[in-house]
């Protein structure tokens, strides 16, 4: 593999979470007559399907799409973009008309491309039973409304701190198991000429991310339902756990955790950082660790955010894919969609999905079929000990929005932690 190539697909593989950002896409749509309709069969029926990729060769959605057409002679058209702006693309053709059959789409309210968001404003078709069974316990309000399934999710997306092993272990470091621990291993790294953790602090998507995961020790762990106290107004960003989140990233970058320069930091600086060796982790997707060492032979793995004193280990984890059917794409068309999402659905096509895409099967996490990058999290997934993304249940973009920015203006020292949390409450309420 050239090392263009190679570039260019790590990074995409950092951008593979709705969370993390937009996709884009060009002008062109899917078909509306599916591409060779049945009239006897209208499970037959081809169909299109809009996803992002890095490039056709390391595209998972088309091979699995490829491998329900071996399996069932149904031709799937696999629309696939770069990453940009698919957020805006996404909404403007669904208002258009001329939007792709189905698209992979966000679960819950908090991006424009959410299934909630959606859905009731009548772009999604309804799914069948099969698509509810397989939703995370939980999570069904980020995919129903009044008991209709909007969206199916393709696979759960562990987010962590991806630690290259090797690096680490160039530099003498093990992975540190507390909050005391990781300020001190990031002084050590530096002593060793290199960067404990390599953060896109120009991209919001980044910096929100980071924070969220810092949240799942700090927050989530002692208030499970949070966001459900802070949607009855009990609870806020600014009388929580969230100022202990910020109150770290302040802590860790006036320590010299981040590279230099974090505050314009980009998703390239992770891909180098990571993938080079000059940084030992990055609060990335948990199926970059597995892209990066195929590209580079380091080792690397998935570790949950050290927990403060006090706190018990605790990770991030969700649905944070999901496919969604448009409505207005014609009946044989939506039952053909239906019937590829049927078969999506089952244990082994699941699991296929999961292996290709550096993911953990939706049907279930099984610590005896988790990838080798997952060890280190295993039993935090087994047992539950880990959250949603949170923002996925949040009322609007604005309030992500508002911490992805919001931390940014932090690692420059133009904004302040009650300005942020300020601001994200403010965005909740409006």
């Amino acid at each position: 593999m050239s090392q263009p190539s190679t570039s260019r697909h790590l990074r995409w593989s950092l951008l593979a979470l709705p969370v993390a950002g937009a996709l884009a896409l060009a002008g062109c749509s899917g078909s509306s007559d599916g591409g060779g309709s049945s009239t006897d069969d209208p499970e037959a029926t081809g169909f299109s399907i809009m996803v992002a990729a890095a490039n056709d060769a390391d595209d998972y959605y088309e091979q699995l799409a490829n491998k329900y057409t071996e399996e069932t002679g149904v031709e799937i058209e696999v629309i696939t973009y770069p990453s940009d702006a698919y957020n805006t693309q996404v909404t403007t053709q669904l208002q258009a008309g001329n939007a792709a059959d189905a698209m992979i789409l966000s679960p819950g309210t908090g991006q424009p491309i959410s299934v909630i968001s959606l859905a009731e404003a009548g772009f999604l078709e309804p799914l069948d039973d099969t698509s509810a069974s397989i939703l995370p316990v939980g999570s069904e309000a980020q995919f129903q409304i009044d008991g209709d399934t909007f969206a199916q999710p393709t696979s759960l997306t562990p987010v962590g701190m991806v630690f290259n092993v090797t690096a680490a272990e160039e530099a003498g470091i093990d992975y540190p198991e507390s909050y005391d621990d990781l300020l001190e291993a990031c002084t050590s790294a530096r002593d060793a000429g290199k960067t404990f953790t390599v953060l896109a602090g120009g991209i919001p998507f980044n910096t929100g991310l980071f924070s969220q995961l810092i949240s799942a020790t700090r927050v989530y762990a002692e208030t499970p339902d949070w966001n459900e106290q802070r949607a009855a107004g009990d609870v806020t960003f600014a009388d929580s756990g969230w100022r202990d989140v910020l109150e770290d990233i302040v802590e860790m970058n006036e320590s010299g955790c981040f590279q230099d320069g974090a505050a314009g930091g980009t998703f390239d600086n992770i891909t180098a950082g990571l993938g080079g060796g000059t940084a030992l982790t990055a609060a990335v997707p948990g199926s970059a660790a597995a892209s990066i060492s195929s590209a580079t032979g380091s080792d690397l793995n998935v570790q949950a955010f050290p927990p403060a004193s006090g706190q018990e280990a605790f990770t991030l984890t969700g649905a944070n894919y999901a496919w969604g059917v448009n409505a207005s794409s014609e009946d044989a068309v939506k039952a053909s969609a239906q019937a590829f999402l049927d078969w999506a659905a089952q244990p082994e096509n699941a699991q296929y999905f999961a292996e290709i895409s550096g993911a953990v099967p939706i049907t279930g996490i099984d610590t005896e079929t988790l990838l080798p990058s997952y060890a280190p999290i295993g039993e935090l997934l087994s047992s539950g000990a880990y959250t949603g993304i949170p923002n996925a249940a949040w009322p609007n973009a604005a309030v992500y929005d508002a911490l992805g920015t919001g931390v940014q203006g932090l690692l420059t020292g133009q904004t302040t932690i009650d300005q942020v949390l300020d601001n994200m409450d403010a965005a909740w309420d409006q």
